[in-house]
């Protein structure tokens, strides 16, 4: 685990760099705003689940990632898909390939150039695994679009996260982005 966490830090750092250097923002913003005990590394476990056939039985609700950018490993089995026009589409897994998920925060800093991926996972017959490293900012980091005029206004990491935990506790669901609107 300590390995894939490494690597996964060491792919997301050469990643936000290529993404911000199209957008003109610089790599130190991500260099003084994400310290390394900031992100971190989460195992899933679907238990299997006879019910499978079923659309209203999830592993992990729609929702989209918070941080910046995601790395997730998962084994053979399947289960994550994403949702593209309207529409679901299963993500075949390769064990020998990574998913790369732009989250939220890499959205409100690229003003919406790049999007989050909205995504789910669907219960299976069988048991899944996988690994996830989100890379994410201090509490203290302040997100905003680096061109303007900007979709979404200024906003603390920590002010994000509270807004979504209120959100889940008071409807059942994270809001997101739509909350932090011009």
């Amino acid at each position: 685990m300590e390995r894939f966490a490494k690597a996964a830090s060491d792919l997301v750092k050469t990643l936000v760099e290529i993404l911000a250097q199209d957008l003109g923002v610089q790599f130190t913003y991500f260099q003084d705003n994400c310290p390394p005990n900031s992100s971190y590394l989460r195992m899933n476990r679907y238990p299997p689940c006879p019910y499978s056939s079923s659309k209203l039985v999830f592993g992990l609700i729609p929702h989209t990632d918070t941080d910046f950018l995601s790395v997730v490993y998962e084994d053979q089995i399947g289960g994550l898909q994403l949702l593209k026009d309207g529409r679901w589409f299963r993500v075949k897994p390769n064990p020998e390939a990574l998913v790369i998920n732009i989250g939220d925060l890499f959205e409100a800093l690229s003003n919406g150039v790049y999007k989050s991926v909205r995504h789910q996972v669907v219960a299976t017959q069988f048991e899944r695994f996988s690994a996830a490293y989100f890379f994410c900012p201090s509490d203290e980091s302040m997100v905003e679009s680096y061109s303007q005029p900007g979709i979404y206004r200024k906003f603390s990491f920590k002010e994000y996260k509270q807004q979504n935990k209120k959100d889940v506790q008071d409807i059942g669901e994270k809001v997101g982005l739509q909350r932090f609107l011009l």
